[in-house]
């Protein structure tokens, strides 16, 4: 890796290669929305669930049946991204389509920041950057961690701002922009601010240390210059100081480190999921060992500042699972981002990769626009149960698991929260995490039948200190306190467990009983 040199940032005139030109680029910044254009509702994980906790943050004033089961406590916490958007945007379009717009931003927001960050470090937009693409629908976007991914999206389209006002010397403004950018950032999720300050300090640092200065006093400078992103800081002292519980756990378990590597893609089809890892490698690999290949220093010490963040985070933080797992797909991305020319640009390898970055976008986007109809076409017919449902029904779902954790997406696993978003009823499956989530649980009397992951099952005979088994969760649960018991994708169940409830409906994968006082 060589430094970095003025020929990076300014290029000769030249023709320029179809693939950076500025319609062409457009085309492929659209084209990362094409899998949510289908489903009506993005059959992102836990996405429905937060859906159930945006209608009672639109509704719990008007909603007598949502005024009994829940309530909503504002506070300055760092995950508070499409909470605050869902407001007008959910009030002149409606909650579902509020949030399928909402979502459907995502991935184009992500893509443009990844294209903007390559012109600004390579002053061009290189062949491989396609590669990177694909890393937008990785495992936390799939997961639907929607408030980090959102912020991530904000993060580096603010990493390509700040590159480019310290190329243009544009210091003092970047620093005055930059705090208030730093809290937008961080009021969207915490994560992305803390990756949108580990960018930023990696670049300057290499940025100053390539203008002369020792690596000593580059990182000094580059931390008082991202120092200006340091007042969350302080937002977050208050915030945890008025939180109690939610544990920061699970640290350098490598083996399950290695799995959230191998899981970057992880969508439904683990051949097919783990296999597409292997075209960006290799890619990698002949950039490191090519003569015409190299890697931008600035990008790639990135890359290795977020590796060693990766390997430093506990899996949860503050009662946040996937803490570390959330990095993954970005830190690759990054890495990929980081491939240039060593000169200029050899115009047969130019073309060669631009095709295989193509065709790989292309191959992934197909794979997971395909996926995703599946889930919402599933979903879908799973739901026509609500709609025998009256208004504030009390719902338990109990969705089915294996034995052993198996490679597709539990997309169904929060289903039954949609029970509030369109019957301002119950659900069983809200997170109840103080300090993380501003959701607020009025209706206990189920106990444990009450929040996650109360919904999620196994198949009788498995061994869990987490999840209950069908028939444990069948029998146990308190018929008096739910009006409905939702059954969805379930293991094999003994009649007598449900002998006393009533059968009202029958789907594809699912039933809905009806309890009997």
């Amino acid at each position: 890796m060589g430094a970095e040199t003025a020929s990076a940032v300014h290029i000769e005139a030249e023709a320029v290669p179809w693939w950076e030109r500025g319609w062409f680029l457009a085309l492929v910044v659209l084209a990362t929305m094409i899998p949510l254009l289908y489903p009506q509702i993005p059959p992102l994980v836990d996405l429905l669930g937060h859906m159930g906790r945006y209608r009672v943050e639109l509704d719990l004033d008007q909603s007598p049946w949502i005024q009994q089961y829940y309530d909503y406590h504002w506070a300055a916490i760092g995950n508070l991204g499409v909470d605050l958007l869902i407001i007008p945007l959910g009030k002149l379009l409606g909650l579902e389509p509020a949030v399928k717009l909402i979502v459907m931003l995502i991935p184009p927001m992500t893509a443009a920041g990844f294209l903007w960050v390559t012109r600004e470090v390579h002053g061009r937009v290189p062949p491989t950057a396609f590669l990177a693409l694909p890393f937008i629908y990785g495992y936390p976007f799939l997961f639907g961690f929607v408030n980090f991914t959102l912020s991530v999206a904000l993060a580096f389209l603010a990493f390509g701002l700040w590159l480019r006002l310290g190329r243009l010397e544009h210091t003092a403004l970047r620093t005055w922009l930059f705090v208030p950018i730093s809290l937008i950032v961080f009021f969207c999720h915490t994560y992305g601010w803390g990756l949108l300050g580990l960018m930023c300090f990696s670049a300057d640092a290499v940025r100053l240390h390539d203008r002369g200065r020792s690596w000593w006093r580059a990182g000094i400078e580059a931390a008082l210059h991202t120092s200006v992103m340091a007042l969350p800081i302080l937002v977050m002292l208050i915030w945890r100081s008025e939180t109690h519980g939610g544990q920061t756990i699970d640290w350098f378990d490598w083996k399950v480190k290695w799995r959230w590597i191998y899981s970057a893609l992880r969508d439904r089809w683990k051949l097919f999921d783990i296999w597409s890892l292997v075209v960006p490698t290799l890619v990698f690999l002949y950039a490191i060992v090519s003569r015409k290949l190299t890697l931008s220093r600035n990008l790639a010490f990135s890359a290795i500042v977020l590796a060693v963040a990766f390997a430093v985070l506990p899996r949860i933080v503050f009662g946040s699972a996937y803490a570390d797992m959330r990095l993954v797909p970005y830190l690759i991305a990054v890495a990929l981002l980081a491939i240039r020319f060593r000169g200029a640009p050899d115009r047969t390898t130019a073309q060669v990769l631009a095709v295989i970055g193509l065709i790989f976008f292309a191959t992934r986007t197909v794979g997971t626009t395909i996926s995703l109809g599946m889930a919402a076409d599933d979903q879908a017919a799973k739901m026509k149960a609500i709609d025998l449902m009256p208004r504030g029904a009390r719902v338990i779902s109990l969705v089915g698991m294996t034995c052993r954790e198996y490679w597709p997406m539990l997309r169904n696993g929060h289903l039954g929260a949609m029970v509030i978003v369109r019957r301002e009823g119950f659900s069983n499956d809200q997170w109840l995490l103080e300090g993380v989530n501003l959701l607020d649980l009025k209706y206990r009397a189920a106990g444990y039948y009450a929040a996650d992951p109360s919904q999620l099952v196994r198949p009788n005979g498995c061994r869990d200190s987490l999840h209950r088994m069908i028939d444990n969760s069948l029998t146990n649960l308190p018929r008096g306190d739910f009006d409905y018991v939702w059954l969805i994708d379930v293991p094999t169940y003994s009649a007598a467990s449900v002998a006393d409830m009533k059968p009202v409906w029958r789907g594809p994968g699912s039933v809905l009983y009806k309890t009997v006082p």
